[in-house]
């Protein structure tokens, strides 16, 4: 099978695979009231051999690095096994994973040895009062240790995610930058971006991530240049710095003109943006191992209709309701 491309020659080489839409944090740019199953349409998620053979078909197909996003995804007690399943599979280089670092601590030498290569981890604040009114729990310092366990584990790097928000962290980056100083932290600030349940929250919070590149430039900070199978951020570093600062800004222009990853949700469906309309079903072809070609075809195909660019700049969020549903 050849590449997956685009009509407009993107090709894409990342697949973020959510494996449950379950989270245990009630975080308010995501589930402020908490995790509400989705109704009648809240199908099982994918199963341990489902999860092997859509991978092993986007491998085979020039996919070399695989995200698994939840909500939650620690939450699924066969988490282990999932990063082993997948990273059976010699093709794909770079296996992640994004966790609010609730059970990091405890488990995660044990998801290094199954295969995992990669930890992103989602801490809004580095204040613990301030983090508990965010995330809805109590669970700063644990995190923190998550982290810690991390580098004691082998990890040589740790990304955190750190959504941008108007008056509660725009105005900690010089306590976040003293933080990764002499840490190898990789510390992404993402736009909060608006969704279907999101607006007043966004048209109150959003401020742009130009806001801390002006900042950065003005202190020295350098942009470097990006692997193919990276994800959007705009990464920069410092000679004194130990970490490096991330930005992903989707409402700045072109944005999309590189996008390299496709999306599967918890339930097997392909979504071809994040902020897209609908999804592409992929269930009915991960029954068995013989159908490796048909799903492969269908996603190819799906991609003819992949827009060049999301919508968000209209107000136009698609059928996000929250990210917990498809993992940011």
């Amino acid at each position: 099978m050849s590449q997956f491309t685009d009509n407009f020659d993107r090709k894409f080489y990342y697949l973020r695979l959510s494996i449950t839409d379950v989270c245990n944090f009630r975080c308010s740019y995501c589930l402020p009231d908490g995790y509400k199953p989705q109704g009648a349409n809240n199908k099982s998620f994918l199963s341990l051999d489902e999860i092997r053979r859509v991978t092993r078909a986007f491998a085979a197909a020039g996919t070399e690095k695989v995200r698994l996003t939840g909500g939650e995804p620690s939450l699924r007690r066969d988490f282990t096994d999932i990063i082993a399943a997948v990273r059976e599979n010699r093709a794909i280089r770079q296996l992640a994973v994004t966790t609010n670092g609730y059970r990091l601590a405890r488990d995660v030498a044990q998801w290094r040895d199954a295969g995992l290569t990669a930890l992103n981890v989602s801490i809004d604040s580095l204040d613990p009062r301030q983090f508990h009114a965010i995330t809805g729990q109590d669970k700063f310092h644990q995190v923190m240790d998550g982290i810690d366990a991390a580098f004691a584990a082998g990890f040589s790097k740790v990304k955190v995610n750190t959504v941008l928000m108007r008056d509660i962290n725009h105005n900690s980056l010089h306590t976040f930058l003293e933080w990764i100083r002499t840490r190898p932290i990789q510390l992404r600030f993402i736009e909060l971006m608006e969704t279907g349940d999101g607006g007043d929250l966004f048209r109150t919070r959003h401020v742009s991530g130009k806001v801390i590149r002006d900042r950065l430039l003005s202190q020295g900070w350098v942009r470097q240049i990006s692997e193919r199978s990276a994800g959007p951020a705009q990464v920069f570093c410092h000679p004194d710095y130990q970490g490096e600062i991330g930005l992903i800004m989707p409402y700045e222009k072109d944005f999309c003109s590189t996008c390299n990853r496709l999306r599967v949700s918890a339930t097997g469906k392909l979504h071809l943006c994040l902020f897209g309309d609908g999804g592409i079903s992929l269930r009915d072809l991960l029954e068995s191992d013989d159908q490796q070609d048909q799903l492969q075809a269908r996603v190819a195909a799906s991609l003819s209709s992949k827009k060049q660019t999301h919508f968000l700049h209209q107000g136009n969020t698609g059928i996000t309701q929250n990210l917990s549903y498809l993992g940011g």
